[in-house]
């Protein structure tokens, strides 16, 4: 409770200087410029909203409590500052100032809490808003609470809406505070090298870039007219394909059968474009590598590879791509598995040891002329992990020399730290 205490008067103190700091050189300042989006003018302003947007103060206090350990702690303290003293470097070096005009209220109760605001909340520390900033920050503690997580996301909804419905920011700020704390949570990341979180890591990189895409959207559609909106699409697709990666949805793009709707298709028509390109110029294993008799991994096969390597009746596929659909001569011809998993995202482990040992089992079974394939889309990662545990497995290996074994035999695998650290629970 120490510990917490100090992180909230650390932060809260930070704030103060900075906030204030900048609230007074701006007022200075002769001329402070704003911008404003043409469909702001359609926003209404909601009196009863400065309810929720004056708690942003109550969840700055007890966010510290909530902490269930000291990393968590140092990461929400770490996180805290940094998007306080970056939003106050962009309030000096970008000032903005709030510019429409806001209407009386007629309810005394309400009209005191806007009073409160017009004396004490700076019109010009703008962009980015840390009230959207901070709502991100308070999220990543409360989403762990095993109560009340739902009210408390709606709150915080709810929180980051007031924002433009007490006529407090405009749209820019909401979109700049929303990038600041996306930044500050790669920065500064929760429990780097574990496995267990690495999908959250990946899903805030899609964030990030996903918020940009709509900022410069907007700003198109603001001064090159309505063409920008088009960015709009592949933007909020990059926030789906990260808030999947956080669920880790090994599905969100193909079906148990490997095969990808065409809605959706269409949809993420510019995330499988940009797949394609990387495995037709960037794959590696272009041609399986046998890590066993008759046991190979390889990167997704073309038709001039298959035609080499010789797919029957007899051949066993495992396609572990989540984000490519497979060839239709190897679902013809071969015995095909889909078992998709997230590029460079973790592995759940009770999948990952289901199929090892169906893997295993039936290479043990399997016929004089059979053989097994593993891939995933580029040959790094994925399918070197499988195919670590199978030879583990198969030749009753310790792990460190399953891995050396496969980088003797791939020489691009990839086993990044947070993947020895899965491959150890096995």
């Amino acid at each position: 409770m120490q510990r917490k205490a100090y992180a909230l008067i650390l932060c809260a103190i930070v704030f103060m200087m900075v906030y204030n700091f900048a609230a007074w050189y701006l007022s200075t300042l002769d001329e402070i410029l704003s911008f404003v989006f043409g469909f702001e003018k359609y926003i209404p302003f909601i009196p009863w909203s400065i309810i929720p947007y004056m708690t942003s103060g109550i969840f700055f206090c007890a966010v510290f409590f909530f902490c269930q350990n000291k990393e968590q702690l140092k990461i929400l303290t770490q996180r805290v500052l940094f998007v306080t003293i970056a939003a106050g470097l962009c309030f000096l070096l970008f000032p903005l100032k709030f510019s429409l005009p806001k209407p009386q209220v007629s309810s005394s109760l309400l009209g005191y809490s806007f009073q409160f605001l017009k004396t004490f909340d700076s019109p010009f520390n703008q962009s980015p808003s840390l009230h959207i900033a901070y709502a991100f920050i308070f999220w990543s503690v409360f989403r762990n609470l095993k109560r009340g997580r739902t009210l408390l996301l709606c709150w915080l909804i709810l929180l980051g809406i007031s924002t433009l419905t007490t006529y407090q920011h405009h749209c820019i700020d909401i979109l700049t505070g929303s990038i600041l704390a996306h930044f500050s949570f790669i920065i500064f990341p929760y429990r780097k090298n574990d496995f267990l979180y690495r999908n959250f890591q990946v899903a805030n990189m899609y964030f990030l870039l996903g918020w940009i895409i709509i900022l410069t959207a907007l700003l198109m559609n603001q001064f090159s007219g309505n063409i920008g909106l088009f960015l709009l699409w592949p933007g909020t697709m990059t926030i789906l394909i990260g808030y999947h990666y956080q669920k880790n949805n090994i599905y969100f793009l193909k079906d148990k059968e490997g095969n990808i709707p065409w809605i959706k298709k269409a949809f993420y028509s510019p995330y499988l474009l940009l797949y394609q390109i990387f495995w037709k110029f960037f794959r590696k294993n272009k041609m399986p590598v046998e890590i066993l008799p008759d046991l190979y991994i390889s990167s997704r096969p073309d038709r001039e590879t298959l035609n080499n390597f010789g797919i029957t009746q007899k051949t066993l596929v495992y396609d572990l791509s989540a984000e490519m659909e497979e060839l239709s001569t190897i679902k013809d011809t071969a015995v095909y598995h889909s078992v998709p998993f997230l590029d460079i995202g973790t592995l759940d482990i009770d999948e990952t040891q289901k199929l090892v040992t169906e893997i295993t089992e039936n290479y043990a079974q399997r016929s004089p002329d059979g053989k097994i394939l593993i891939h995933c889309t580029m040959g790094f990662t994925r399918s070197s992990v499988i195919g670590i545990l199978v030879m583990k497995n198969i030749l009753s290996l310790p792990l460190t020399e399953a891995i050396t074994l496969m980088k003797t035999h791939n020489k691009h695998a990839v086993i990044h730290t947070y993947l020895e650290d899965f491959l150890k629970k096995f």
